[in-house]
């Protein structure tokens, strides 16, 4: 065994222990990048958490020559999402390895990345990008790129090898970070409907206050990415489902600094020539079952527990979960402690309490509207 594979074995060891520590992102993102420098050399490097139903970004944490510039996001968010290739985040989520080094991926020639030769080489000078997904079974956490400058040798296959042994690892100190901020958010001020409509330039032509409101809110601190760029992410998208590249108009979710979760939906705003381009994006807050998905997805249950998860929140009891998913009631047991474990919890009432409390206590006694949510303070 070689000194560099005895590094990586030890800096394996050092980030499964990061992984497992119950750090919030900040810390963990911080620790562990440092770590695997030892073992993969950057000059730069950026680590983002992805919403997993929908692969968008939901925060960014860079390092190195990239850290404190968030100059370049918004055009980063158009083109990471607007344009396809081997190594973007969303197919690389679905590839077999959750791994990929640009100078490997063309054979040398990084300038058939459009990332490399319209963003990355004229704006940073770097000549080589290898990225990891965060990953658990088909569940996507979250993206580490690193680079590196033309004076050093490009990442090669032992580089991408190891990165994707890191992949699940990963995974689970996202999770444990997303855990970790589980508290109560304070109750935003409501400014009315949030709607905003982006030009084809790239500029926001029109919005609410209400949009305006939420946008603020949008601040994650020291680590942040520029918060607009979730928001062009889904610019980039909703022209492709435009032009016919996708199926449906995309949407992502997004915790704001206050703990709270949004919805965002957007789709092009017209299909006549001078207006081609255009895209309205609407913010709203996250409802219920749209919570739930993301937080118990975060506990790493299996599906038949999130059946059962999802029955428990709606008050449902052992007897009827057991005739309903055609079991025992000893196996809705098994599945209630399994589930108990892996949330933290000791009973029914905990395990509500863990993931609608942050959502329902801060709204209590206010209007139902016709959906079952509580309606808007100006509704």
């Amino acid at each position: 065994m070689t000194a560099l594979d005895l590094t990586r074995e030890r800096v394996r060891r050092d980030v499964d222990a990061l992984a497992r520590a119950g750090l919030d992102l900040d810390t963990f993102f911080e620790e562990m990048v440092h770590s695997v420098q030892r073992a993969v050399p950057w000059v730069a490097a950026c680590l983002g958490t992805q919403d997993p139903a929908t692969l968008l970004l939901t925060s960014a944490h860079k390092y190195g020559h990239l850290r404190g510039d968030n100059s370049h996001d918004l055009e980063f968010g158009i083109l990471e999402y607007g344009t396809v290739e081997t190594t973007a985040f969303t197919e690389l989520a679905r590839a077999p390895v959750p791994a990929a080094g640009v100078h490997l991926v063309t054979n040398g020639d990084v300038e058939r990345s459009h990332r490399m030769r319209d963003f990355m080489t004229p704006h940073y000078g770097f000549a080589d990008e290898i990225r990891v997904i965060y990953r658990e079974g088909t569940r996507a956490w979250g993206t580490m790129s690193l680079f590196r400058g033309s004076d050093d040798d490009p990442f090669d296959a032992d580089d991408v090898e190891f990165l994707a042994s890191l992949s699940p690892i990963l995974a689970l100190g996202v999770r444990s970070g997303i855990l970790s901020r589980l508290a109560a958010p304070a109750a935003a001020p409501d400014a009315g409907p949030a709607v905003l409509i982006v030009g084809s330039d790239d500029r926001i032509q029109q919005l609410t206050p209400g949009a305006e409101a939420r946008l603020s809110e949008l601040d994650w601190g020291r680590a942040a990415v520029e918060p607009m760029s979730t928001v062009y992410s889904l610019v980039g998208m909703a022209r492709r489902f435009g032009d016919g590249e996708s199926v449906s108009p995309p949407r992502g979710r997004i915790r704001t600094a206050r703990g709270q979760w949004l919805m965002l939906h957007a789709a092009p705003l017209s299909s006549s020539s001078e207006r081609r381009g255009d895209v309205v994006v609407t913010i709203e807050e996250a409802r219920p079952p749209e919570i739930v998905d993301l937080v118990v997805a975060a506990f790493d249950l299996t599906a038949r527990e999130r059946d059962v998860t999802r029955l428990v929140l709606q008050g449902v009891d052992t007897k009827e979960i057991a005739a309903g998913m055609h079991v025992s009631t000893y196996t809705v047991q098994d599945h209630l402690k399994s589930i108990f474990d892996k949330a933290g919890v000791r009973s029914r009432r905990e395990l509500v309490g863990r993931v609608y409390f942050d959502q329902y206590v801060p709204r209590m006694g206010t209007q139902l509207d016709p959906s079952g949510w509580f309606s808007s303070p100006t509704s």
